[in-house]
């Protein structure tokens, strides 16, 4: 007879394995809900045999009796493999978590994980998810303080027919028992959900460009956080026939869905916020929560399996087609951004996009740059007329008001957007208070790089 240990089945040699065995059961249990145990067999499949009386039987029923919780009731037979005695235990069970000797384990593989606390939780949580899912616990709000508008619109994305409120509710499994689920609210109230995204001038967090929250319900902060990138990449220009077409440098319909799941799955009760954070190598969309029911990154990766921890948050997004099947989400990003990758970190899951490096990255920024040092120490840059006056104007330390009062610039958003953010990333000026971006006693002044730069221009 062929065996082989797997996920389900354990083979131990003698009953000298017989707690590492029982650890096994706990383990499979825990993962499947079911496993098989085999004595008299080595690892490698080849049947050994055991000395086996009803004594020993019994001994290795009460051994796990005594060893195992909660209950459980296995079928422990005598089995002639090669015409060697062995014995086969089998159990079924659902009430996990399962632990042996005080302790719960994971079958991965063919390999027992102890679990962690965080891991424990997780299992628990995932077992009794349907009656504790935070998407189903009652909401605060009633029926008649939803945004009726909100509700039409949603349904006429969806392709439903008009409805009354309640009617529409009852058929998107938002009413339970006639109460409203918190689901609704992040679809229908005006009680608004955060995002909160930001720009970095390097590789790290230490210096800020920009930072801006956003607030609104799922479906406005999903857009929101779409035109936040778009805006704080770069965007490139390709010929279609006739029409010029935008390429961003990372693949629209990547960032889109790494949004989308970012909001769908994270863990509503986490009371942090969704995060995009924008680097000078990277983008980062950071979600609460890590993944859900002990899946593993690699799992996830290869699409052939989901778990999910808000079922009916992604079913109301598929109604509108912003998911499509299940577990594709990841393929997707992959397939449109094969950079990516993904990590999960101090409770966040993170998808990471790399970001285009080359010499000519920051052109469409009115910087062409190649910082180096000759032996001269000169720097060798290509910088637009109009960086060329914003750096002229400086003197010490200098306010956005100042600085615009300098250039006769009015448009506050204009001058973020075409002086400041491409002097700060291209490390031409620097914050007094890189710690505190938005406050009001901010002010930028001119790096060495800078200096050196206009120096030269005074020499040439």
């Amino acid at each position: 007879m062929d065996q082989q240990e797997t996920e389900r089945k354990e083979l131990k040699k003698s009953l000298a394995e017989l707690k590492q065995g029982i650890i096994s059961l706990s383990a499979m249990l825990n993962k499947h809900g079911e496993a098989e145990l085999w004595f008299g067999i080595s690892p490698m499949g080849e049947a050994l045999g055991l000395d086996i009386s009803e004594k020993t039987l019994r001994d290795i029923s009460q051994a796990i009796a005594a060893h195992v919780e909660p209950a459980i009731y296995p079928s422990i037979t005598q089995q002639i493999i090669d015409d060697k005695p062995c014995i086969k235990v089998e159990v079924l069970g659902q009430q996990q978590p399962y632990f042996s000797y005080g302790r719960a384990y994971m079958r991965v593989a063919d390999e027992d994980k102890r679990l962690s606390a965080q891991e424990l939780k997780q299992l628990i949580l995932y077992k009794h998810s349907e009656s504790i899912r935070w998407e189903t616990e009652p909401s605060k709000f009633s029926v008649n303080q939803l945004n009726q508008n909100k509700i039409k619109d949603f349904l006429q994305h969806a392709g439903l027919p008009e409805d009354t409120i309640e009617n529409a509710l009852e058929k998107l499994d938002l009413l339970k028992d006639g109460q409203l689920v918190k689901a609704a609210e992040l679809f229908f109230t005006e009680q608004p959900i955060e995002l909160r995204c930001a720009v970095f001038a390097t590789t790290d967090s230490g210096s800020i460009i920009d930072m801006k929250d956003f607030f609104g319900d799922i479906l406005e902060l999903i857009e929101e956080a779409e035109k936040f990138i778009l805006k704080n990449i770069h965007v490139g220009m390709q010929l279609d026939g006739l029409y010029r077409v935008d390429v961003p440098e990372i693949a629209v319909e990547a960032l889109r869905e790494a949004i989308i799941n970012a909001f769908c799955h994270r863990d509503w009760r986490d009371p942090d916020n969704v995060q995009v954070a924008i680097f000078k190598d990277r983008v980062e969309i950071r979600s609460p929560g890590e993944l859900y029911g002990n899946l593993s990154i690699e799992q996830i990766m290869q699409g052939n399996v989901s778990r999910r921890r808000n079922p009916l948050i992604a079913n109301l997004l598929r109604r509108i087609h912003l998911v499509e099947a299940w577990a594709r989400g990841m393929p997707k990003i992959l397939s449109n951004a094969p950079n990516t990758s993904f990590k999960e970190f101090g409770g966040l899951f993170i998808t990471s996009f790399g970001r285009k490096n080359s010499s000519n990255e920051l052109s469409d920024k009115g910087i062409t740059m190649e910082v180096t040092m000759d032996e001269n120490t000169e720097v060798a840059m290509e910088v637009s007329a109009e960086i060329k006056a914003f750096l002229a104007v400086f003197s010490g330390d200098m306010s956005r008001v100042e600085l615009m009062n300098k250039l006769a610039l009015k448009n506050a958003e204009h001058f973020r957007l075409h002086y400041l953010r491409r002097a700060l990333e291209g490390g031409l000026i620097e914050m007094t208070l890189p710690d505190k971006p938005q406050s009001r006693l901010q002010k930028y002044r001119l790096t060495e790089v800078a200096k050196q730069l206009l120096r030269q221009a005074t020499n040439e």
